[in-house]
């Protein structure tokens, strides 16, 4: 005897709400991506930090660097909080993220000031047209507005953070668009990486 088949409820969306797989999916891996890339600056301004820190006349970039990474802490936490309590699995990538990022940080410092500077820029370039796809996606569920205008306020951080960099000299780094491109399709390439894995 055959027996009809049964229909599958829609899955829930994290905080309960109803939806589709697709967009259950999407925002799982919108707040895995964001709290990997908040991870990752982190690193990357804890690295400019243990080099600038120890340049002489570099007091300045480096209380501007402190300043960038006490707002992405910030926003670190307001992910690692929507991590527990949508129950996202964070990335298994970050141990790489944690050496990466602290590595092309150290790195540009070691370069000079304005090279520090200019990774803070092709990262932020990247994370802007990043955020800016979130948000458009976000525009479009209803039941996401909290989330959506979480990543607008952080965005204007990371602009923010852009313009002062400029400000700063970092287009007057040596190797400015090599350094510029090189560290850009790295950030791409985690952004690709950490919204799968």
């Amino acid at each position: 005897m055959a027996v009809a088949p049964t229909r599958r409820p829609r899955p829930s969306l994290p905080g309960g709400r109803k939806g589709t797989k697709s967009a259950g999916h999407d925002i799982a891996a919108m707040i895995r991506v964001d709290h990997a890339g908040e991870f990752g600056a982190l690193r990357i301004y804890a690295g400019q930090l243990a080099v600038l820190s120890r340049l002489p006349g570099a007091k300045e970039n480096a209380a501007s660097v402190a300043h960038m990474a006490a707002q992405e802490k910030k926003h670190f936490d307001s992910f690692s909080e929507m991590v527990k309590a949508r129950s996202v699995r964070p990335t298994v990538l970050e141990p790489i993220w944690q050496v990466a990022g602290y590595a092309l940080g150290a790195a540009t410092a070691l370069m000079g000031e304005k090279a520090a500077m200019a990774c803070t820029v092709a990262v932020e370039d990247v994370i802007d047209e990043h955020y800016a796809g979130q948000i458009e996606k976000l525009s479009a569920i209803k039941d996401e507005a909290e989330l959506k205008e979480t990543v607008e306020r952080f965005r204007q951080d990371e602009l923010d953070h852009r313009a002062e960099a400029l400000a700063r000299g970092a287009e007057q780094a040596p190797f400015y668009g090599l350094l510029s491109s090189t560290i850009r399709l790295g950030c791409r390439t985690a952004i690709r990486l950490s919204e799968r894995i």
